[in-house]
């Protein structure tokens, strides 16, 4: 066995684990580790400018790839400031592997320079987090975290490193296969498979519910088959958009608080519903008592703590959403059970033409349902649109058609400002053949905008829309509609001038402030090869409707 130091059995299991990209920034408490990549050309490191842009840009890349993504920060501060992203990606169960610097074991708890406890600070915020504390069991330990966080539903993992492990030597055998042994119930009961499959082809007003587990267990084929073989509508969380097409007749868009008018009248009157890798969080189902209130609930969740969780659930089905949906496609082609489109798919029809969102709007300043509108046709089928948290991230999630999944990246469980920027530059990284564009509000993005910085000098060409109302856009919304418009603290100023702080960083930088700007500077933006910023001065009173009031019926929505 080869003796290596702590540092160099860490890149040696990470390349071994088939990492090719890191996000991060060192510092001296990881500098041993930093200077083991100075050498290293297997893996790309992407030196970004705030330890949370590591941790976002490292979730962005898993959740286009489906690949873990991994950043890097040094002890303390470092450590601390990659929190928020765990959070967010353990949220939203993406699979992100986090390694932070530490004090020498020898001064741990001694309050020594940089210190910080965050094995405790990630706890709650993590899959699961440890100290590596011997160099020679390094790349199982790695192993092992790679396998938690991939196995079962994902999550994101952290893995503390003292910086006198990492100094230390030892043999080290490369690679080791760590023992796993959390066994998850990943195939489905048949008789629950039976039962629900009978329930939903008996029922006169069937509705399937997506989420986020679909994308996960890679199942939209499967899903899809199951769909079009019951003839039954699909509604999604904002985490499984385009695992049906948006412009499939079956599919109703995203449903819950700020859902389409269908997707939610849909739910009040469905009598059978079957949500499938759904958390029913309470921004789906607004007040739990009137939540679907004529079904028979089908929830199928790989973590049993889901189900049953939020909602009453009449069938509950433990496994792996795509193997589940593989023995209900086989149970009914091998039981030859149908359902032709009948009343049911005509009302959802004619809700659908009813509740069109329109998006044509000529008015000036800019409707954000244009800007939706002319990305749209400007950009292709396989272009991943990120987004930050607030209005900017709704009228996206709302409005933009999406045709495949894994295509709309946004922070769902945490709603995590300044996401969405750092987010494409890990999807960019991860599918660098893909259009990516950042669909931001300005305060969000002002979140982290110095990521600038790391898309201009690592050559990462994505897209900054930024939705420029210049306030904190949804909170001013709230207090327009909860508060009698006492807007307190959310309106942003004049500064900065975003298309000047693009070009200060040797970006390209826009301003569109009349509609039929639009797709002609989005495609110069695009076409410019460069890290883009534009600058789009909306509307700033335009609020995203149709709404439903937090702990609102569904179907009672503020239009």
């Amino acid at each position: 066995m080869p003796k290596l130091t702590g540092a160099e059995a860490l890149i040696e299991s990470l390349k071994e684990e088939g990492v090719e990209h890191i996000f991060g920034i060192p510092g001296g408490a990881m500098i041993d580790v930093y200077d083991v990549l100075y050498d290293e050309e297997e893996i790309d490191h992407i030196l970004t400018r705030h330890e949370q842009g590591a941790a976002h840009a490292a979730d962005g890349y898993a959740r286009v790839t489906g690949k873990p993504g991994v950043c890097m920060a040094t002890s303390g501060p470092g450590a601390t400031n990659l929190t928020t992203g765990l959070a967010n990606a353990n949220m939203d169960s993406s699979p992100v592997i986090a390694i932070t610097g530490q004090v020498p074991k020898s001064l741990l708890g001694v309050d020594a320079f940089q210190e910080a406890d965050i094995l405790s600070t990630m706890l709650p915020n993590t899959k699961h987090n440890f100290m590596l504390r011997d160099a020679s069991k390094i790349p199982e330990k790695v192993n092992y975290g790679f396998k938690v966080a991939t196995t079962g539903r994902p999550g994101p993992i952290h893995m503390d490193f003292p910086k006198d492990v990492q100094n230390a030597e030892a043999e080290v055998e490369i690679p080791t296969e760590a023992e796993y042994d959390k066994e998850l119930r990943l195939e489905p009961d048949e008789k629950e498979i039976q039962e629900a499959v009978e329930l939903l082809a008996e029922a006169d007003q069937p509705l399937i519910f997506a989420g986020g587990g679909v994308v996960l267990s890679e199942a939209w084929p499967e899903l899809r088959e199951f769909a079009k073989s019951l003839n039954i509508p699909v509604t999604t969380s904002t985490m499984a958009k385009g695992v049906i097409p948006e412009d499939d007749p079956l599919s109703l868009g995203i449903m819950g608080m700020h859902g389409r008018m269908t997707a939610n009248i849909a739910i009040t009157e469905c009598d059978v519903l079957f949500g499938i890798g759904v958390r029913f969080d309470d921004r789906q189902t607004g007040d739990i008592k009137h939540f679907a209130p004529n079904a028979e609930i089908i929830h199928v969740d790989i973590d049993p703590v889901e189900i049953g969780k939020n909602v009453r659930v009449d069938v509950p089905i433990q496994g792996d959403a795509k193997l589940t949906l593989k023995e209900m496609n086989e149970y009914v082609k091998s039981n030859s059970i149908s359902r032709s489109p009948d009343q049911w798919n005509e009302r959802i029809e004619k809700l659908r033409d009813q509740f069109e969102p329109k998006m044509d709007y000529d008015e000036k300043p800019i409707k954000p349902q244009r800007i939706i509108k002319e990305a749209m046709d400007v950009l292709n089928d396989d272009a991943i649109i990120t987004a930050e948290v607030g209005q900017c991230q709704m009228w996206a999630a709302h409005f933009y058609e999406m045709k495949k999944p894994r295509r709309f990246v946004n922070s769902g469980g945490l709603g995590t400002m300044g996401f969405g920027f750092p987010a494409a530059i890990g999807a960019k990284v991860g599918k660098p053949d893909s259009q990516v564009v950042d669909i931001a509000g300005d305060g969000s993005f002002l979140m982290n905008s110095q990521e600038l910085a790391t898309v201009v000098e690592n050559d990462i060409p994505v897209v900054v829309a930024i939705f420029d109302n210049r306030c904190l856009g949804m909170v001013k919304q709230w207090q327009d509609l909860f508060y009698d418009e006492r807007r307190a603290s959310t309106l942003l100023g004049e500064t900065p001038d975003f298309v000047k702080l693009a070009e200060s960083y040797g970006a390209y930088g826009d301003r569109i402030v009349r509609p039929s700007e639009i797709a002609p500077k989005f495609k110069d933006a695009l076409e410019s090869g460069k890290p883009a910023v534009l600058d789009i001065v909306i509307d700033p009173d335009e609020h995203v409707l149709p709404m439903v009031p937090a702990g609102g019926k569904l179907d009672k929505m503020l239009t």
